[in-house]
């Protein structure tokens, strides 16, 4: 089913112009303000002797001298303040501060700075939260290859503050191009997202990934670990050093395949196009004569379960999202809006890797974006032309147990209810954890006492996600973007 709703439209916001500053130049040259004694004057100046009163005028010009230095001080002041506003994460309009991840317009949270980092610039170049999420996925896609990229499964589900809709985002059944060897499907899922709903060109979306992956990035935390917990088998050249051993944090990697594949998917007219070049290599490297399956990615409405405290919404089957509403539902029916004991880890043989992230405004539009290769590097089957880490997501992994963000909408009623978006992983329960972050999200006021005595008893284990995997937390409350990450400080956020 089509979604109708239209994009977020988004009114630039000019922080200070060039002709404001010229005219108010031109203004004080033509009236200057103050006596100039370095310029040449009546020749009854040339003598401070030559009549009474001389020595006076001269202190008075001193003075005047002083008081506009100080003026040009603070004008100079003020107008700088302004211009540095632009590149700040946190603009004072009225003078006033907020703590880490509170932002007056919009921002951003994912795995990796860079990518924290240019999805804020989509932002503050009058970008919307699809343009931001969008082009973030497309820049984890090329420095954490551990966990996503162009052979990933995508997941999303966006939150339109504008009709007050959510839409989910599929990228169809999982297909593979040969056994064991998933059909990708990130870039016509994500260019289908942006086309619907994203406001900026779609090739401005992509001219951060493309130069990361041609002029190189540095090789961040999370995948150096998971190079030297999996070991390079399959990934050299690509995150080795010439003598085979993994990149460490720190090294410079590049993948010039991949920034072509990337290049060409800026010319592709339509969703359908986007990812005809990857699929018609990927088929040559492989010996085919082409592929065999095409992806069918999809925006569909949303699930929905209405509540007491608003609407949730997630996405649907074979997602883990109608088993995240059953799980609501259940613990709602049987003990209110209470957490509970946190859910015991479930034994599994292997933890589906994946990659998430979220962007929210001050208004309330939210985009989560989950994705995986189904393993750490998926089928470490690395594409020699595309540069291009196929996955393993075939018939065995059709649900995707790994994703199921959710968006709770206070009171449709109310225009400027408050929203609160979730997404979570690292974790093969991430139905119950996220269950377990949105009950005590509801059971916040009703538990603040007893949080206060446990913080005055010293740190206790968070109650958001019980110490298993990551949960990501974005929230549009009192025309502000909220951002917050369990456990803290494991995902940078940007905002403005």
């Amino acid at each position: 089913m089509e979604a109708t709703t239209g994009p977020v439209v988004y009114q630039k916001l000019l922080l200070w112009e060039q002709s404001w500053e010229s005219e108010e130049e031109e203004e004080e040259i033509s009236e200057p303000l103050i006596f100039d004694p370095w310029k040449p004057q009546d020749s009854s100046w040339k003598e401070v002797g030559a009549r009474p009163g001389a020595w006076a005028q001269l202190v008075a010009t001193l003075l005047l001298l002083a008081v506009g230095f100080s003026l040009a001080v603070w004008q100079l002041h003020t107008r700088g303040s302004s211009t540095e506003n632009l590149g700040s994460v946190v603009p004072p309009p009225s003078g006033h501060s907020h703590r880490p991840g509170v932002y007056h317009h919009g921002a951003i949270i994912s795995p990796a700075a860079v990518c924290s980092h240019l999805g804020q610039e989509l932002l503050v170049a009058g970008g919307n939260v699809v343009d931001a999420g969008v082009g973030a996925a497309l820049c984890l896609a090329v420095v954490h290859p551990h966990a996503t990229g162009l052979g990933a499964m995508f997941w999303g589900l966006f939150h339109n503050s504008s009709s007050g809709n959510s839409t989910a985002l599929t990228s169809g059944p999982a297909q593979t191009l040969v056994p064991g060897l998933g059909l990708p499907s990130a870039l016509p899922t994500l260019r289908l997202l942006h086309t619907r709903f994203g406001r900026l060109p779609w090739p401005r979306l992509l001219v951060g990934p493309t130069t990361l992956a041609r002029d190189g990035f540095l090789v961040d935390t999370p995948l150096a670990r998971a190079l030297a917990a999996q070991g390079t088998k399959g990934l050299c050249p690509l995150l080795c050093h010439t003598d085979g051993t993994p990149l460490g944090p720190g090294a410079r990697a590049t993948n010039p395949k991949l920034a072509a594949i990337l290049h060409k998917a800026t010319l592709a007219p339509s969703p359908d196009f986007a990812g005809d070049a990857l699929l018609s290599l990927l088929a040559k490297d492989l010996g085919l004569e082409g592929p065999s399956a095409e992806p069918m990615p999809t925006l569909e409405p949303a699930l929905q379960l209405s509540l007491a405290q608003g609407i949730l919404f997630t996405t649907p089957s074979p997602s883990a999202g109608p088993e995240l509403l059953a799980l609501l539902e259940a613990a709602l029916q049987s003990r209110g809006p209470s957490p509970g004991p946190c859910p015991p880890p479930l034994q599994a043989t292997e933890t589906p890797v994946s990659s998430v992230l979220a962007t929210v405004d001050s208004s309330g539009s939210v985009l989560l974006l989950v994705s995986s290769l189904n393993s750490s590097f998926g089928s470490r089957h690395l594409s020699p032309s595309t540069g291009v880490l196929l996955s393993n997501l075939v018939a065995k992994s059709a649900i995707s147990t790994w994703a199921c963000p959710l968006i709770l909408r206070g009171s449709p009623d109310d225009t400027e209810a408050d929203v609160l978006g979730l997404v979570a992983s690292e974790t093969p329960a991430v139905a119950r954890v996220t269950t377990h972050a949105l009950l005590s999200h509801l059971a916040g006021p009703q538990t603040q006492a007893q949080h206060k005595h446990q913080a005055q008893q010293g740190p206790t284990e968070s109650p958001s996600v019980c110490g298993q995997g990551t949960v990501l937390q974005v929230a549009a409350h009192a025309e502000h973007a909220h951002v917050s990450s369990v456990p803290s400080g494991c995902c940078p956020f940007q905002g403005f």
